[in-house]
């Protein structure tokens, strides 16, 4: 899609995305808990790092049943975080060394413990008796409340709002006003596709192909899940907040998600990488056909972790050839705090769990680890910490970490960032081309060979920097090189 502002190279397309999980960024106070006014102390750190936009997950009035997820007061700071007065002096000091706030936008649902859900339950959604639709977190998605059922797509405690109702609109578009005025440079919109249900309340169809694990997959969300009129509330969102960047959480088909550039998305958040297989071939695969489905002039957006999902470098074993192509595949990268490093999924004890998911998402969202004592809190932190030797202190001046590595990419993806793609090879080693770049990347458990010409820029390995290599070249597991090539 076009900028809506004529300008061709809005600083997100040249711009790469840092997610901070505020819970786990830094401790200001001592409590145990990350909160704003840690994360502005952090603002130099990303800004060395070379990124442009900061999104932060949900920091507002909040009971926790689902940590901030489940919202009691749209338009304020959860004393655990701080005040209104410390995210005013965050987006200051943001403006102030030229990095933009992308805050979390929670429209689907609210807490239970929101005042609308006591002074207008008419802001929700009922129904005299309950259909089959089945919460995200597993069972019934209607809970029985005064004779009747609410209907909750995530946890009871989050129960889902009435879009179909003008009033909800006004005041939930009041929400967005409220942030731009606050100083917000965009939003990320929390579970986008849930937002409007089916008219009819008809059951979802059985999915014949569910494995039996989460009781959510065993139906299709046909009737519950991006329900057309879901592109016209976008429409809405995109006259609220004008030029500000909109990202869509959608975890879609690739041809359903990219239909929502057309309604006024910046970027329909791309998932596939985070369930595509580790290998060159499925890779490109993916690539080429998301490449392919994009509209004219739409701008691509890549994920390979967040906060929900485990960690890239547990994932995929390759920290750094993540790195590299998540940070020089065509369009907007998203990095989620800690990976810079090579943070892995940590072990938590029973008893120590706190995510109300059967503490499935806990692993993928302890505390940054900044230093070899953690740095991330003077009190016990709410989740432990990881191997303490992967560390920021570690890795800040060693040309050869993961760090560094980031911090290389970063400079130099923007030489090619608003350049073309196109597949080279997927043979074993995935290699493609980047304007006058080309990148190879070693995906596989073995050494393999490819064929390139250039000088090399950026490698996984640091020593192989300046390197000029003709023809074939030798690339060991896990190891990429991005050359200048002729």
């Amino acid at each position: 899609m076009a900028d809506r502002s004529g300008d061709l190279s809005p600083w997100w397309r040249g711009g790469t995305i840092y997610q901070v999980y505020p819970r786990s960024f830094q401790d200001a106070n001592g409590d145990g808990v990350g909160d704003l006014a840690g994360i502005r102390e952090r603002l130099p750190y990303l800004r060395a790092l070379g990124v442009d936009g900061v999104w932060l997950s949900p920091f507002y009035p909040s009971p926790m049943a689902d940590f901030g997820y489940d919202v009691s007061d749209h338009q304020g700071v959860d004393p655990l975080f701080g005040t209104l007065e410390d995210f005013d002096a965050l987006a200051a000091e943001a403006r102030r060394l030229g990095l933009r706030l992308i805050l979390d936008y929670v429209p689907n649902h609210t807490s239970s413990e929101h005042p609308w859900f006591r002074e207008h339950p008419e802001y929700y959604i009922w129904r005299e008796e309950p259909n089959n639709w089945v919460s995200v977190f597993g069972g019934s998605a209607w809970e029985p409340r005064d004779g009747r059922f609410y209907y909750h797509a995530y946890l009871r405690e989050q129960p889902d709002l009435d879009w179909r109702r003008d009033d909800v609109r006004e005041r939930m578009l009041g929400v967005l006003r409220f942030w731009c005025e606050h100083g917000a440079d965009g939003f990320r919109i929390d579970a986008l596709r849930q937002t409007i249900k089916d008219a009819q309340w008809r059951d979802n169809p059985v999915n014949p192909d569910w494995d039996g694990r989460d009781e959510y997959d065993s139906l299709i969300p046909a009737f519950t899940t991006d329900q057309p009129e879901v592109q016209e509330l976008v429409r809405q969102f995109r006259e609220t907040v004008g030029e500000r960047l909109l990202i869509g959480e959608l975890y879609l088909p690739i041809e359903r998600l990219v239909a929502y550039y057309g309604s006024g998305l910046d970027m329909p958040a791309n998932f596939h990488l985070l369930s595509t297989a580790w290998g060159a071939a499925e890779i490109a695969a993916l690539v080429e056909r998301y490449e392919a489905a994009l509209p004219d002039g739409a701008w691509p957006n890549w994920v390979l972790s967040n906060h929900d999902r485990p960690r890239v470098a547990s994932r995929t074993g390759q920290p750094a050839a993540a790195a590299m192509l998540l940070l020089t595949l065509r369009g907007t990268p998203t990095l989620y705090y800690g990976d810079e490093i090579g943070m892995t999924d940590v072990e938590i004890e029973p008893g120590r769990e706190q995510d109300p998911w059967g503490g499935r998402r806990d692993p993928a969202r302890t505390p940054m680890q900044w230093d070899a004592g953690g740095g991330f809190s003077a009190a016990e932190p709410w989740l432990p910490y990881g191997d303490l030797r992967v560390n920021v202190a570690a890795q800040q001046d060693d040309p050869a970490s993961l760090l560094s590595l980031h911090r290389r990419l970063l400079r130099a993806r923007r030489d090619f960032a608003l350049e073309g793609y196109e597949t080279l090879a997927a043979d074993g080693v995935l290699a493609y081309r980047r304007g006058g770049f080309v990148i190879a990347l070693n995906l596989g458990a073995d050494a393999a060979a490819t064929q390139l010409t250039g000088e090399i820029a950026v490698a996984t390995d640091v020593a192989r920097a300046g390197e000029h290599v003709r023809r074939e070249t030798v690339l060991g597991p896990g190891e990429g090189i991005a050359l200048r090539v002729p």
